[in-house]
């Protein structure tokens, strides 16, 4: 049996069809320090330039034997989109994202999203960053994502008046959400016909430990399956944090792929779930590939129990902090590669 490429096998194992063995690949963040030197540049500037996105992308997944590329790589975009000035820290030496300063909108009632949002700020970048990819890597497969409403919220308008809002201004919350929905949809079709392979939806903010699982019922769970129902498949939803009591939730908000962070008991999802659901995670991102006192064995250790614990698929649990320990973490890509070539729960494998 030939070997398949990344591509082949992410986006076959997305659609639950055999592939030959489990892939390690991520919807979220994992551009790493060794691919951003390989190719020449510092970290603020990967941010403000296509050629530069695509490249560290690429350089980093070829390093580490990746089975994916994922862009872009900070969660600003949009509130830059909509007219926030940002941080980009062009100068630093250091590993800074950029941040935002200062919110414009001090209220929900001045919420307008731009028609033309897609057209603001960096956001353009993202479409040439994917075709300076598919031509120098046609084997990898291209994954973008946009964060949830309720996160993504918390990224236009301060926090605190939102997680208040839930309880004191509820109608207003859910006003301003549907604004929010719509933009989401709209960046994601627009991220999809720019020809990325597949598309995460990511909603940290409202795992059971931040948010009441009533309230992700009501108030998230509607909004995050009218997204997911926008978008063509392949599309993951990913949410961090607590989501033991969410799961069940999370199945039905119509993704093709679940992820979950370390704070998931992968075991008990995967009972509660059964065989059907891809299930994917949840490796931890510090812990395992940039705590200096883990060892390779202990990395090799940790993906073999997640994969034990009925894993589709081996993924970062958020997005990987850049300076990784490289032994480790290729490391954690080889024992996938090798541990996961026996059929997983939902998944099954080419003969």
């Amino acid at each position: 049996m030939a070997e398949l490429t990344p591509k082949e096998r992410v986006l076959r194992l997305l659609r639950k069809e055999p592939i030959d063995t489990m892939p390690f690949f991520s919807g979220m963040g994992m551009v790493l320090m060794p691919g951003i030197k390989k190719a020449g540049y510092n970290f603020p500037t990967i941010h403000t330039d296509a050629e530069r996105m695509a490249m560290s992308a690429v350089w980093t997944a070829r390093l580490m034997e990746f089975d994916c590329v994922v862009i872009p790589y900070d969660m600003t975009m949009e509130s830059e989109a909509i007219g926030n000035e940002i941080s980009l820290y062009e100068e630093s030496e250091d590993i800074l994202y950029p941040t935002i300063p200062e919110k414009r909108w001090k209220t929900m009632d001045e919420v307008v999203i731009p028609d033309n949002i897609v057209e603001r700020g960096r956001l353009p970048l993202i479409p040439k960053a994917i075709a300076i990819i598919k031509r120098e890597a046609p084997e990898l497969p291209i994954g973008c994502w946009q964060l949830g409403p309720f996160t993504q919220a918390g990224q236009m308008l301060e926090l605190d008046m939102i997680l208040k809002g839930v309880f004191k201004q509820k109608q207003k919350v859910e006003e301003t959400l549907d604004k929010i929905t719509e933009m989401i949809i709209k960046i994601g079709k627009f991220l999809q016909a720019s020809g990325c392979d597949y598309i995460t939806l990511r909603e940290p903010g409202v795992a059971a430990d931040l948010l009441n699982p009533r309230t992700f019922r009501d108030m998230i769970k509607p909004r995050l399956t009218r997204i997911l129902d926008s978008w063509k498949s392949p599309k993951i939803l990913h949410i961090c944090g607590d989501t033991n009591p969410l799961i069940e939730m999370m199945s039905e908000c119509h993704a093709d792929g679940l992820t979950v962070d370390i704070k998931n008991n992968m075991a008990e999802s995967r009972k509660k779930l059964g065989n059907g659901v891809l299930l994917m995670g949840n490796l931890d991102t510090y812990k395992i590939t940039c705590d200096e006192t883990t060892t390779k064995e202990q990395a090799i250790e940790a993906v073999k129990q997640t994969i034990d614990n009925g894993a589709d698929a081996i993924m970062p649990g958020c997005d990987m902090w850049p300076p990784v320990i490289e032994e480790n973490t290729r490391a954690c890509v080889e024992t996938t590669h090798t541990y996961g070539r026996k059929p997983s729960p939902a998944v099954g494998r080419l003969s």
